[in-house]
């Protein structure tokens, strides 16, 4: 079994993404602690929010509250709920959290049935848990619950794509040529992409980006692919390799059949990593803050700018699902010129003061007010620390979000 702990400051947006997938019948509720059990209604975001409230409240200084955790058996265990509350319990308890709030969601939207558990590091009396020397302890634990359940261990049997891991490329290590290898021969497969610029945007978050060239060999017109090394701004740093270098799956002929089959496929994660961006979009203030919560989901943004600073593309990268998206694909709300018109206003227009309590309960209104109304089309209704950091129309719904937005924000001056 794998854990992954997510730190972060966004707990709505945590929440969100969870309950997201029972709303959508992908997803339950198996157990919470210190939170009330509902049987006569189903739970909510604004629900399990409250409980979380005193103890953000109290936080003196830790700058990321939110944990956000996943707890993953081998695909081949079969884990029944009664034993997955057993263990989100159990580990909660070995990780120092047993007295805090948490809800632990089962996701099922896929074929390797997880749990998430989201809670808070503060205390009631607003020292932080410490987290010190957590990755050792998650890694204990985990073999305990694995001895204690009968699980596969970690690392046994992980030919799987799903289990890969990536590392960007680090020019300055040499072997530059090994690392781009250990790479491509395995990411065309485990990411699905629908373009080239969708693959490319992939790359750069492993500091690579990849060119089609051309030319004629032995009288006839020949296509392939070459691949850089390129530094944290997507600056080529290395002479060009041979895609034949790296094995057929990285040449332009696999690549091309990878997007066909691609666009073929009914992706149901699309639809969940739509409103998650909706999420973070109608909760963020810039562009910066969009894409920091967005990465605490396991989402990364590539955004593509010319010299004048206008945007020109924008792409999502999924590292949950395996998925790569732009954005005009998701949504025409979420395209490139619908972003560049957002951003762009808001930057050109004076800051307005307000406190953070203002800021945030003017966030949680128009959140509820979204998942409440189900009105996807009038306003955005929109895992955890992110894998990778990200260096790299006009339309009458954006508008109706900003006018609620500033009518919001001159009541609440007028009171």
């Amino acid at each position: 079994m794998i854990a992954k702990i997510g730190k972060g400051e966004n707990l709505w947006g945590a929440i969100t993404y969870n309950q997201q997938k029972v709303d959508n019948e992908k997803g339950t509720v198996l157990f919470t602690n210190k939170i009330p059990d509902l049987w006569d209604r189903p739970y909510s975001v604004k629900f399990f929010h409250q409980y979380f409230e005193p103890y953000l409240i109290a936080n003196n200084k830790t700058e990321k509250p939110v944990r956000h955790i996943s707890l993953n058996p081998d695909p081949e265990d079969k884990v029944n709920d009664k034993d997955y509350r057993e263990m989100a319990q159990q580990y909660m308890q070995e990780m120092g959290y047993g007295n805090q709030p948490y809800v632990v969601f089962k996701h099922t939207d896929i074929d390797r049935t997880h749990i998430h558990i989201v809670t808070t590091c503060v205390q009631i009396n607003g020292k932080k848990i410490s987290d010190r020397y957590d990755h050792s302890r998650s890694m204990e634990t985990c073999r305990k619950l694995e001895k204690q359940y009968n699980l596969k261990v970690a690392g046994e049997n992980r030919n799987s794509n799903q289990n890969f891991i990536f590392k960007p490329v680090d020019y300055t290590k040499g072997n530059i040529k090994i690392q781009l290898s250990s790479i491509l021969r395995h990411m065309p497969q485990t990411y699905s992409f629908q373009s080239i610029g969708a693959y490319n945007a992939l790359l750069s978050q492993f500091n690579i980006s990849c060119e089609e060239v051309s030319g004629e060999l032995h009288g006839k017109m020949r296509k392939g692919m070459v691949y850089f090394a390129t530094d944290k701004n997507g600056k080529k740093i290395s002479s060009p390799f041979k895609s034949s270098l790296f094995g057929k799956q990285a040449g332009l002929e696999n690549i091309q059949v990878l997007i066909e089959n691609s666009k073929m496929k009914n992706n149901p994660s699309k639809l969940i990593l739509k409103r998650t961006i909706e999420t973070a979009l109608s909760t963020s203030k810039s562009e910066a803050s969009f894409k920091t919560q967005l990465l605490e989901q396991g989402i990364a943004t590539v955004i593509r700018k010319n010299d004048d600073g206008r945007i020109y593309g924008i792409t999502f990268i999924d590292h949950n699902s395996k998925s790569v998206w732009n954005g005009s694909q998701l949504s025409k709300e979420l395209s490139a010129n619908a972003f560049n018109k957002l951003w762009n206003e808001v930057e050109t227009k004076p800051e307005t003061k307000y406190n953070h309590n203002d800021h945030f309960n003017l966030s949680q209104e128009i959140c509820t007010q979204q998942f409440l109304t189900n009105s996807i089309s009038g306003v955005f209704d929109g895992f955890f620390s992110g894998l990778l950091s990200s260096d790299t129309n006009e339309d009458q719904e954006e508008q109706i979000f900003e006018s609620q937005m500033k009518k919001q924000q001159r009541k609440r001056r007028k009171k």
